[in-house]
């Protein structure tokens, strides 16, 4: 089964693009929200995630903070 992977960034966030190009790498579908423009994900990010740091990696009830390639490697099963 497929995961709803979200990833909460900004536009200048270097690790934001490290974990997107690790996304993508591994085929991994993702929606993105950009939460310099975006107030609603910003508070979603906040509340729901529980996080103020980008990246943000929200899928399942599982949350990633920053990148971290190992951690995502196992959590997301790869």
């Amino acid at each position: 089964m497929a995961r709803q992977v979200k990833i909460y960034t900004t536009p200048t966030c270097p690790y934001c693009k490290m974990a997107k190009k690790f996304l993508d790498d591994h085929g991994i579908q993702y929606q993105e929200f950009d939460i310099v423009k975006d107030k609603a994900a910003r508070e979603e990010m906040k509340t729901r995630c529980n996080s103020l740091a980008v990246p943000t990696i929200c899928f399942d009830d599982e949350v990633i903070v920053g990148f971290n390639e190992d951690e995502l490697k196992r959590k997301l099963g790869l």
